[in-house]
């Protein structure tokens, strides 16, 4: 996720684009950088780091011109850097591109033009884009931008300026959002409302394959194959805090619906065309040293630990090879066992977590192999690994993780896969038959938030209650320690989480009469087992919510309380549709109790300090 902004108009560029990037720093702050045409031609000046940086070098040296292009970023290709921030610009010089999302073929691109004489500078996938658009020029901007998407695939929304038509801006969605702000001599592009919110409240919504051609005064809609668009203008009435928020009222929230776009972005380029098979460029570990590894460990703290252990069971399921869990803060005072053949998976929402850290330092110094599944590409963890799996959450606002953490379940299967293709431990079609259920996951999560009235009126239920148990066998038990965790991180109520087979070994002296237990079941080689130990439960007076598949509820009612259906999908895949459920619960129970959700009490979004 990263943030664009574009102007056309008489205004002072410079400073629209850069109140444009302040108001979408939330979508990244790896690096930011603005295009402007100033009277000696198109000009580029970018900075690593915070916008802070970009602003202090444009004291020294301002750009003035009447249009512009800017980009925060939040990195997918290439580490934070000066040459690896947007705009890029082609080997002439002449075109400028700013670039939110992911060209999954740049690489054949790249090699293509490379062979046509075109010379690269960054690691990023945008300098593609713009050496594709430079390519097809013929004396029409618009024309030589649909010809270039046309070789690219992958989610992108694109600003484009060239100094040969310096009267017009070009923009295009395909999968990543782009909005169109209309003012008087003036026109607007930003990737998220709050960019133009101080200009102007009329906008334009591009849906995908659409794109704009804006000068100072006009604006034309038009498909990418060039078909042009009628659309009536919307007036956006929210105020700027709201417009952030993308119009929720938390950022919690907001990420939570992001989801859906999450999955799919972790997915994007990670999948063949075929459907059939998972690829991971990105990885170094060789085939040879896939078929050597003797372990896992996976090592992480909280959330992120969570993951693992989702990850870690799908894996243990897929490839057969055993794995050991491992809270990071413990993994080196413990001794751990590791060999030159111990592959180990440290996983950090924002990869600077000081314990997984240590012990990713640990596992070097004894040899092992260290892949970093992270959601920030230049960070301290994913520059010591040895590889990395980036997941593409886009940044999280909200002290709380949940998109970070349900792409980092989509990284393990992706990763779950792709060792079971190089170990030969799933056949082809049973690789096909898991990635085609992995594709169907961002509309099942789409669908069970577009209808969240009785988890709010249950999360209403038990916000009046200071004690609550959540209970689960197998992956399910790894699901509901993450909903635990949410519940205590954001409402405050104490909360734990137990395989639900250890009840009767002493947990079940906690259950007393009308205390609420949670019990989560989507595993059906463990349903009635699960179903035994919620009428040990209902014995002693526990009040069950069960949470299923549709087809189960009508058995399960004659033994729980009440209960709340998922879509239905393939047991190893069930993580990553249940814990939304237990995220929109620890967050209606938390506003239920009129607390602050974005920042929970005692808590910091990135843990630093062992």
């Amino acid at each position: 996720m990263c943030g664009i902004v574009g102007y056309i108009g008489s205004r002072d560029t410079q400073t629209v684009l850069i109140e444009g990037l302040k108001k979408l720093e939330y979508r990244g702050y790896d690096s930011a950088g603005i295009a402007v045409f100033t009277p000696e031609g198109l000009k580029i000046s970018k900075s690593i780091g915070r916008l802070a940086n970009l602003e202090a070098k444009l004291e020294d040296a301002p750009l003035v011109g009447s249009a512009g292009i800017g980009h925060t970023r939040w990195a997918t290709h290439g580490k934070p850097s000066d040459v690896n921030s947007h705009p890029h610009t082609d080997h002439t010089q002449k075109f400028s591109v700013v670039h939110n999302g992911i060209v999954e073929n740049y690489l054949e691109l790249k090699e293509e033009l490379i062979g046509q004489g075109y010379t690269f500078a960054s690691e990023t996938d945008t300098e593609v884009i713009v050496n594709l658009i430079a390519r097809e020029y013929k004396g029409d901007i618009v024309k030589a931008v649909q010809q270039a998407v046309t070789y690219m695939r992958g989610a992108f929304a694109l600003g484009v300026l060239t100094e040969y038509e310096p009267s017009k801006l070009v923009a295009v969605r395909q999968a990543s959002p782009l909005v169109i702000g209309i003012g008087e001599g003036e026109n607007f592009i930003g990737s998220d409302i709050p960019a133009i919110l101080n200009y102007t409240r009329k906008v334009y919504i591009l849906n995908d394959g659409e794109m704009a051609v804006l000068t100072e005064n006009s604006v034309e809609l038009m498909t990418i194959e060039g078909n042009f668009i009628s659309r009536e203008m919307t007036n956006v009435e929210w105020d700027e805090v709201t417009a952030e928020k993308g119009g929720y009222d938390h950022f919690m929230l907001k990420e939570i619906h992001e989801q859906p776009k999450a999955y799919r972005d972790t997915m994007l380029g990670r999948i063949d065309a075929s459907g059939k098979k998972v690829v991971l460029p990105e990885l170094k570990l060789t085939d040879e040293q896939i078929r050597n590894i003797t372990n896992i460990h996976i090592v992480a703290c909280g959330t992120a630990y969570h993951a693992g252990l989702v990850g870690g069971s799908v894996i243990e399921q897929l490839v057969r090879i055993p794995v050991a869990f491992d809270v990071a803060s413990e993994y080196r005072y413990r001794s751990p066992l590791i060999t030159p053949q111990t592959l180990v998976i440290v996983v950090s929402q924002s990869g600077e977590t000081a314990d997984t850290l240590a012990a990713l330092r640990e596992a070097h110094d004894n040899g092992a192999h260290v892949i970093a599944i992270t959601n920030v590409v230049g960070s301290s963890i994913a520059r010591d690994a040895d590889d990395v799996i980036a997941t593409l959450a886009g940044p999280e606002i909200a002290v709380a993780s949940t998109k970070a953490y349900s792409s980092q379940l989509i990284a393990f299967y992706l990763f779950a896969l792709y060792l079971s293709q190089v170990r030969g431990t799933q056949t082809e079609a049973e690789v096909a038959h898991i990635i085609a259920a992995m594709q169907a996951l961002p509309e099942q999560v789409e669908k069970m938030l577009d209808n969240t009235d009785a988890i709010k009126t249950y999360a209403e239920e038990i916000s009046k209650h200071e004690h609550l148990f959540f209970i689960g066998r197998g992956m399910d038990y790894a699901v509901v320690q993450e909903g635990s965790l949410k519940l205590k991180e954001i409402s405050y109520i104490h909360s734990e989480a137990y395989a639900a087979g250890e009840l009767k070994h002493g947990t079940l002296a906690l259950i007393e009469e009308g205390i609420p237990v949670i019990a989560l079941i989507t595993q059906e080689n463990v349903m009635e087992k699960t179903v035994s130990n919620i009428k040990e439960v209902k014995a002693r007076g526990g009040a069950v919510m069960a949470i299923t598949y549709d087809e189960h509820i009508p058995s399960l009612l004659k033994s729980v309380d009440q209960a709340l259906a998922i879509p239905k999908t393939l047991p190893i895949l069930s993580a990553a549709l249940s814990v939304v459920p237990l995220q929109m619960l620890a967050y209606y129970a938390s506003l239920a109790r009129g607390l602050d959700v974005d920042k929970p009490r005692n808590l910091a979004k990135s843990v630093t300090v062992e």
